[in-house]
């Protein structure tokens, strides 16, 4: 578990002032190079399977084992109850990917906009899979930001951006105050589903690799009244709200693979809401 002076230097206070925490020792380096070289496996077996290696991307807590056990990490448990308690569901978990030398970014944006979630008992948790720096493309926040209701976005669909629906922040944001968020592979960040957060290109010769789980209390539900897959790591439900999803069946399992098609669409009429989802990038 984090020991007493972690959780006193990464506290809730400070949380709850600047909007994110970091970086967090979540995962060793053997084992992070192990779940990374399980995942880049697995987008090779899936190759010329685009449904399935989609899916992958965006399921991989449901589908890989070494990633299961990832969003059951006792540092990011620890680290995430001390803001949200001891019942902890993984609403979704989901690869964030810069090829080497890629021009792709994440505009500035606000988590919770399109999620279709009736609170903000919300906080994601990015772990490094490859080193995040600001040549690679790694996260940067705007501190206290959080603090601001959900503010106006606008979709693009622009090809270089990674989100959904490539959707920005259509008010201004003062990007000298942004915080870079630099990581060692193996670590992570902690951040509100209300922060103002972006990222720039990858300019490195490496992949940029990182996978966001994003934990919700089980008190939240989708605003739609569908029941989507979600994984409990910490504590118990004592709501009905989502659908529990077991640990997966195998790696790359059949079964496993339909399950999240089945949620795919579900998580799709969400995300997508008001516009045409064929042009949507996840699920």
């Amino acid at each position: 578990m984090i020991s007493e002076n972690y959780i006193k230097k990464y506290d809730s206070n400070n949380y709850e002032e600047t909007g994110f925490l970091f970086p967090i020792d979540a995962v060793g380096a053997d084992e992070i190079n192990i779940i990374r070289k399980d995942f880049e496996l697995a987008e090779a077996e899936l190759s010329d399977d685009p449904k399935r290696l989609s899916l992958l991307r965006s399921y991989p807590a449901n589908l890989l084992p070494s990633f299961d056990r990832l969003i059951r990490n006792e540092n990011l448990i620890a680290a995430a109850s001390t803001i949200l308690g001891p019942d902890l569901m993984v609403w979704s978990s989901g690869m964030f990917i810069k090829e080497a030398n890629s021009p792709k970014i994440v505009t500035w944006h606000q988590d919770l906009t399109y999620w279709g979630l009736d609170d903000e008992e919300e906080t994601t948790c990015w772990v490094a899979l490859s080193k995040a720096n600001e040549a690679s493309g790694c996260m940067k926040f705007i501190p206290g930001s959080h603090k601001e209701k959900i503010v106006p976005h606008l979709d693009t669909f622009d090809d270089n951006n990674l989100l959904s629906r490539g959707q920005e922040i259509s008010v201004e944001v003062d990007e000298k105050k942004s915080v870079l968020i630099e990581l060692e592979a193996g670590q992570a960040s902690m951040h509100h589903g209300h922060l103002f957060h972006a990222s720039g290109p990858n300019k490195t010769n490496d992949r940029r690799i990182g996978c966001a789980i994003r934990y919700i209390k089980p008190s939240m539900k989708q605003l739609t009244g569908d029941l989507s897959l979600v994984t409990l790591v910490s504590g118990v439900d004592n709501y009905g709200h989502f659908t529990i999803a077991d640990r997966p069946n195998g790696r790359l399992n059949n079964q496993d693979f339909e399950l999240c098609s089945r949620d795919a669409e579900i998580k799709r009429k969400v995300l997508y809401s008001g516009v045409d989802s064929t042009k949507g990038k996840r699920y």
